[in-house]
Parts: C-alpha cells; structure tokens; sequence
C-alpha cells in the first residue's frame, strides 16, 4: 500500500515543507530561546496535532466543505486570520514570545494551546493538505482513507518532530541572546510581523 519510493519521494517533501518559515516553526524558536527544551518540544508537538487535525478534517470532509461552500471558507479563513494577527499584535506589544528573563516564563499549558490553535485555526495547512496528500495515494493500493491518514500522520510526526528540533537548536542560543537585548527585541518584532503577515495572507486567500 505505501511503495518505499513513493514514501522516500513523499518524505523529503514533507521535509522541505517543514523547513520553510512560517509562524508555527517561529513559534517553536521562540518558545526554545525563552522557556527551553521542554517548551520548544510541546510547541512542535502541538503544531503537529494541528496538523493532523488538518488531515482528519481533509480525510473526512470538513476541509472539502470549506473549498466547495462560500461561507464555511469565509468563516475559517476569518477566523484563522483573526488569530494570527492577534497573536503577531500581542507579540509585537508585549515582547514576550522570545524574553530571557525567569520571571516571565508562560505557564507550559498556554504554550500547548497557542501552538494547537496557530496550526488549527490557519486554513491554509489544511486547503494545502487537500491538494499534497492525495498526489500520493494510489486507490489502486488500497483503501484511500487509510492512505491519507497515514500519509497525513507521517506529516504531522514530522512536522512536530522538526518544529521541535528547531526550539531546542534555537534554545542553545540564549545564553548569547541574553546578553543581546537589542537582538531579542529585534526578534520579537519579526516575530510579530510575521504572525501579522501571515493573518493577512490568509485573509487575503481565494476559494479554489
């Protein structure tokens, strides 16, 4: 059912896309250059739950129901957009994603959630694991629902796994970091825009 070539070739696509910047790997960074290794690894985590929320909902409907009806998709990607540049403004005001200082630490439960909600409540992973995932299944194999799944699933693991590894990689750099304030606020604010941007182009995104 998953011919070794096709999932060599699905891997390392999967791969180039978790590399990519976006707000959810940024928000792995920062959680791994402010709170450490365990925060870091619970953000990618709960970004590759989103994920797989994506997956379930493109396997069984939901995401097809947002390209085909008009106001589901207006109502997602408004809400997902909304987030995101609430999440960026927050950032921005604050300077709280990346901070150094013990004191400010965000209790492990609400960097769970913003991770959970960054990837969930964005359309766009899920429009686009509609239009990856099946490139890759063969109906021919074998059921198309179990094909999705596991493909979507392997996206999702790989997905928390290389978020994870990103934080922690990037939570070896505080200590330098903390004798560069100028540096942590430059960060904080790219961060900030990023989320920011990233709204806009969601809300910018046209039904298909």
């Amino acid at each position: 059912m998953f011919p070794i070539e096709v999932w060599i070739t699905y891997t390392l696509a999967c791969l180039v896309l978790v590399i990519s910047p976006g707000p959810d790997n940024i928000l792995a960074i920062g959680r791994g250059l402010s709170q450490g290794k365990l925060a870091a690894s619970l953000s990618g985590l709960a970004s590759g739950a989103g994920i797989l929320f994506h997956v379930l909902t493109a396997t069984f409907g939901l995401t097809l129901l947002i390209q085909t009806s008009e106001l589901a998709f207006i109502i997602v990607k408004t809400v997902g957009a909304g987030y995101l540049i609430w999440l960026g403004i927050k950032v921005l005001r604050s300077r709280s994603l990346i901070n150094l200082s013990p004191s400010e630490k965000q209790p492990l439960t609400s960097i769970v959630t913003t991770g959970f909600l960054s990837a969930s409540l964005n359309p766009k992973p899920g429009m686009f694991v509609l239009a990856f995932i099946p490139q890759f299944v063969n109906p021919q194999l074998g059921s198309v629902t179990t094909q999705m799944i596991v493909y979507g699933a392997w996206f999702a693991f790989l997905t928390a796994i290389g978020f994870a590894l990103m934080g922690i990689f990037a939570s070896k750099l505080a200590g330098w970091l903390n004798k560069t304030p100028r540096v942590v606020n430059g960060l904080n604010i790219g961060a900030g825009l990023t989320f920011i941007t990233s709204g806009f182009a969601v809300a910018a995104l046209k039904q298909e």
